[in-house]
C-alpha cells in the first residue's frame, strides 16, 4: 500500500515538473543575434531586420478558437446509415472564426464594390458574385416575396445570406482579406486609400508585397540598409493579417462543439452532442428563458417556428446572425438557422487515412507563375497569377490522395472533385443534422436557401493570447 502511494507520488510530481518546465524558458534577443552577435537593425552590420511582434491582431468579426485535441466525428446515433464520420481523437492549432454567419449586408457590401470597381470594365464578375435568390422558390410554395426581399431588403440586413455556393464564398474570403489588410495599412498611414480603384489595378494583399500594386503613401517605414532612409512595408513587418478563408471541417466542427471548460487537463472524455451542453434543444437555465428553443430548427413536419402567442425559435425562416445563446467559444449559431460550407472535398472514407494533426482533404500546392526573367503578373482582377507547382512535386494536386476516385466516377454517384461538404444544421433540418459530427456535400456549384458561410483565419504564432482588436461595426 505504501509502495503505491510513493509510486503515486513519484507520478504526480513528474508530471509538474514536466508541467512546469514546459511553460519555463527567457524570452528571446530580440536586439542581436545570439548566434553571431551581430545587431539588428544597425546600418553599420548592412541594416539586417528585425521586428518586435507581440502577437496577432484579432481581425474584424473574429474570435479566438484556442486549438487542442477533442474527438471528431458522429456523437448521435448514425440513422442514415452513412458511417462517413467515424470518432477519432485529432488535433487542431488554434485558428480565428467568423462571430457569425455572413449576412445580407456584409455579402452586398462585397457585391457593391464589385460594381465599383469592375462594373464598367469586367462586369461579368459581379454577375459571378450575386447570389442565386431563386433558390427560394418551391413549386408547391409561395416563397416569391423571399425571392425579392430576403436578400435586398433592410429588415433582413443581418440575416444569414444564402443562395451563394462554396467558389462565390471563397472568393467573398479573398475580397475581404485585401480590405481588412488595406485598411489597416491606412490607419497606420503607410497607404492612402483610393475610392477610386478600377479594374485590375486595386488593392490585393499579394501583389502589393510583390510590388505590382503602388499606392499612394503617406509615410514609409525606416530602412536599416545602407544609403537607404525609407523602405516599402514587407511582410516581414507582420502588420497585416493572414487571409481570411472558408473553416476545414475540423476546424468548424471543433469550433462548434467548444469544450472550453468540459475537460480537466488531459482527460478529453467528456464529448458533447451539440453546441450546446445537454441532449435538449432547450434552454435548461432557470429565469425568463427557461425552456426556450437555443437554435432555429425544424421540429417536425410543418412545424418551423411552433404556435402563434408563443413561437418556440421566433423564426421562420431563417433568424438575425445575433440571434440565440452562443456556444462556449462565442459562436453564434453554429447549429441550425444556416448550415454551412467548410474548406474541405468530400470523402465518404476521408477519415481512414486522415491526418491526426490539423486533418483536411482538398489541398492543391500552387506557387507565384514567373516568367523567364523571374517577373511575376497579375490575373484581370489584380491577382498574382499563380500556377500548380510542378517542378517540386510530381503531383501538385492532392485532392485525390490515397483515395481511389474509380468509385467515384461511376454514373450512380454525385460524388466528385467538386464535392464539398457542409455543417451545422439548418432552419430546413430536424435536430439530427444539428450535432456537429454530422456532415453532408453539395456540388461547389451549387446553392440553397438553407445554406450560408462563416470565415476563418489562422493564428500564427503563439496558440493563445488576447491580441489587439480590429474594431469593427455590425
Amino acid at each position: 500500500m505504501n509502495r503505491s502511494r510513493i509510486i503515486l507520488s513519484m507520478l504526480l510530481v513528474s508530471g509538474l515538473l514536466v508541467a512546469s518546465c514546459s511553460k519555463s524558458g527567457k524570452k528571446p534577443n530580440v536586439k542581436k543575434s545570439s548566434k553571431t552577435g551581430q545587431a539588428y537593425n544597425n546600418k553599420k552590420n548592412g541594416g539586417f531586420e528585425v521586428k518586435k511582434y507581440k502577437e496577432q491582431q484579432t481581425g474584424p468579426g473574429l474570435v479566438l478558437i484556442e486549438g487542442g485535441t477533442f474527438t471528431m466525428g458522429n456523437t448521435e446515433q448514425n440513422v442514415t446509415f452513412e458511417q462517413d464520420n467515424i470518432p477519432r481523437r485529432v488535433t487542431i492549432a488554434s485558428f480565428y472564426m467568423d462571430e457569425t454567419e455572413v449576412a445580407n449586408v456584409h455579402y452586398r457590401e462585397y457585391v457593391y464594390w464589385l460594381s465599383l470597381v469592375f462594373g464598367q470594365s469586367n462586369p461579368e464578375v459581379v454577375q459571378a458574385a450575386v447570389p442565386d435568390t431563386t433558390v427560394w422558390r418551391r413549386e408547391l410554395a409561395f416563397n416569391e416575396p423571399l425571392v425579392e426581399n430576403y436578400y435586398r431588403h433592410p429588415a433582413y440586413n443581418f440575416y444569414p445570406v444564402v443562395g451563394v455556393n462554396w467558389k462565390q464564398a471563397n472568393e467573398y474570403c479573398i475580397w475581404r482579406t485585401d480590405r481588412v489588410n488595406e485598411e489597416i495599412l491606412a490607419k497606420k498611414g503607410y497607404i492612402k486609400k483610393n475610392p477610386n480603384q478600377q479594374g485590375q489595378e486595386n488593392f490585393n494583399t499579394d501583389s502589393y508585397y510583390a510590388g505590382l500594386y503602388e499606392p499612394q503613401t503617406k509615410k514609409q517605414p525606416k530602412s536599416y540598409a545602407p544609403g537607404q532612409k525609407n523602405r516599402k512595408v514587407m511582410r516581414e513587418d507582420g502588420i497585416t493579417l493572414p487571409a481570411y478563408r472558408l473553416p476545414t471541417e475540423a476546424e468548424w466542427e471543433y469550433a462548434a462543439i467548444g469544450l472550453i471548460g468540459n475537460a480537466a487537463g488531459e482527460n478529453v472524455s467528456d464529448r458533447k452532442m451539440y453546441p450546446w451542453n445537454g441532449h435538449s434543444a432547450r434552454n435548461p437555465k432557470r429565469g425568463k428563458q427557461q425552456g426556450d428553443i437555443v437554435a432555429n430548427f425544424k421540429r417536425g413536419r410543418g412545424d418551423y417556428m411552433g404556435v402563434a402567442g408563443k413561437l418556440n425559435d421566433n423564426a421562420a425562416p431563417t433568424a438575425e446572425i445575433y440571434s440565440y445563446p452562443p456556444n462556449d467559444y462565442g459562436l453564434y449559431n453554429m447549429a441550425g438557422n444556416v448550415n454551412e460550407w467548410v474548406l474541405d472535398l468530400y470523402r465518404p472514407l476521408s477519415f481512414q487515412d486522415a491526418e491526426d494533426f490539423n486533418t483536411f482533404r482538398g489541398n492543391k500546392y500552387e506557387v507565384v507563375k514567373k516568367d523567364a526573367d523571374g517577373a511575376m503578373s497579375k490575373d484581370s482582377v489584380g491577382r498574382l497569377v499563380k500556377e500548380l507547382d510542378n517542378k517540386r512535386y510530381s503531383n501538385p494536386n492532392v485532392m485525390d490522395h490515397l483515395d481511389s476516385l474509380s468509385m467515384y466516377n461511376e454514373k450512380n454517384t454525385l460524388i466528385s472533385n467538386s464535392s464539398r461538404v457542409y455543417k451545422g444544421g439548418s432552419w430546413r433540418d430536424l435536430m439530427y443534422w444539428l450535432s456537429p459530427g454530422t456532415r453532408r456535400f453539395m456540388d461547389e456549384t451549387e446553392s440553397s436557401d438553407d445554406l450560408g458561410f462563416r470565415c476563418a483565419m489562422v493564428r500564427v504564432g503563439s496558440p493563445k493570447g488576447k491580441g489587439a482588436k480590429v474594431k469593427s461595426k455590425r
